[in-house]
This record gives C-alpha cells, sequence and structure tokens, in this order.
C-alpha cells in the first residue's frame, strides 16, 4: 500500500508541474506577439507624414522669376539697398533662364528688357537709382516675360480648360502695362475684350469650342499690341 501511494504521489506532482509550465507558456507567447504590429506600424506613419509634409511645403515656395523683381522695387522704396540688390539680381538670372528655356517669339525682347535691369543693378548699391526708375524698368520686363508666357500657352495646343491660366496671364498683362502710361489704355482695352472671351472657355461643350478661335485672335492682337509697346 506504501508503495502504491507513493506513486500515486509522483504522478500527481508531474501532473502538476506540466500544468504549470504549459499555463506559463501560454501566458508569456501572447505577450510578445502584440507587440510587433504597434511597433512597425508606428514607424511606418511617421516617415509618411513627414515626407508628404515637406513635398508640399517645396511646391508652396516655387514662384514665378516676376515675384523677385517686384520684391527688388520693394525693397528699395524701403531704402534696402542690399535686399533690392539681391531680389533683383535673382530676378534677372531667373527670368533669362526662362527665356532661353521656353522660348517664343518675345525672347529678344525678354533679354533687351534683361540686359537694361543688368545695368540698374550696380546704381542701386550706389545710390543712384530710385525707385521709380526700377518700377518702370522692372514692368517693361515683366510685360514682356509675360507676354511670352502666355504665347507659349497658346502655342501648347487647344485652349479648352485653361481658362484660369489663361486670366492669370492677361491680367498680369493688364497690371504691367500701366508703365506705358498713356498708350496703356489701348493694350488694357484689348485684355478686357480678350478676357471676357476666355470666360466662354468655362462653359464648356459647344460653345467652349466655338468661342476658342475667337479667342486666340484676341489674345493674338494682345500680344500684338506688347510686340509694338516693347
Amino acid at each position: 500500500m506504501k508503495t502504491i501511494r507513493v506513486e500515486w504521489n509522483a504522478l500527481l506532482l508531474a501532473s502538476a508541474l506540466l500544468t504549470s509550465v504549459a499555463v506559463q507558456a501560454q501566458t508569456e507567447t501572447p505577450a510578445s506577439t502584440p507587440t510587433v504590429p504597434r511597433v512597425i506600424g508606428t514607424i511606418n506613419d511617421t516617415p509618411a507624414t513627414t515626407v508628404g509634409s515637406q513635398t508640399g511645403a517645396t511646391a508652396s515656395a516655387d514662384s514665378l522669376p516676376d515675384a523677385q523683381l517686384d520684391r527688388a522695387v520693394a525693397a528699395l522704396e524701403k531704402g534696402d539697398k542690399a535686399a533690392s540688390a539681391q531680389a533683383l539680381q535673382s530676378g534677372i538670372a531667373a527670368v533669362e533662364a526662362e527665356a532661353k528655356a521656353k522660348p517664343s517669339s518675345f525672347k529678344d525682347k525678354i533679354l533687351g528688357q534683361v540686359g537694361k535691369l543688368k545695368t540698374l543693378l550696380p546704381l542701386i548699391t550706389g545710390g543712384g537709382l530710385g525707385s521709380g526708375v526700377l518700377g518702370n524698368a522692372v514692368g517693361l520686363t515683366k510685360l514682356a516675360s509675360g507676354a511670352g508666357r502666355l504665347e507659349n500657352l497658346m502655342s501648347a495646343g487647344s485652349l479648352i480648360g485653361k481658362a484660369s491660366q489663361l486670366t492669370s496671364g492677361l491680367n498680369g498683362l493688364s497690371s504691367a502695362m500701366s508703365v506705358l502710361g498713356g498708350g496703356a489704355s489701348a493694350g488694357q482695352s484689348l485684355v478686357s475684350t480678350a478676357l471676357a472671351g476666355v470666360g466662354k472657355l468655362n462653359q464648356g461643350g459647344m460653345v467652349a469650342k466655338a468661342a476658342e478661335p475667337a479667342v486666340k485672335n484676341q489674345i493674338g492682337s494682345v500680344l500684338n499690341f506688347v510686340k509694338g509697346a516693347l
């Protein structure tokens, strides 16, 4: 009987040990499993957000060369000659590069106006240049470069679907025409006519198709006026 009792106690002890080991294994294993996807998910999400925000910031920093030229005039009006010279130098380089990279029939006129700006550049730091003179030269440069961009847009194919770009370009030319003094009114009248036609391009369908040839002629008249004025 003692032998049977000892054997029975040994069996109970072994069974208890096996149960304890099994429970411990079940407790430890799931604890480590969910930590893997959490760590991976956190790492993957962070770079995606960072890259997206950096890309957006870069795109919003882009601007036309005209913006640099305007900054040069504004800085000179405030008496900041160093900032004016720096902005003018940057604007000159950008306008010149654009004219050569995207040539139009206005290329020579653009480069001619750029040449005039280059002669004014050393006068800024020397104190012999007023903001009025610089503003007039910048206005003529913007008139030439804006006409070149508009011509390139015209030659890129159908104008349907490009109403916003055409409107922006025409408004820019109308603003730049102010440097022409009394001669500006004729050109601005042509711009107004063209803008009225451009509005029809937004209507789509047959209306837009019917309006497109007239709009091309109207914008062509604006560009011819600019060529004559320059």
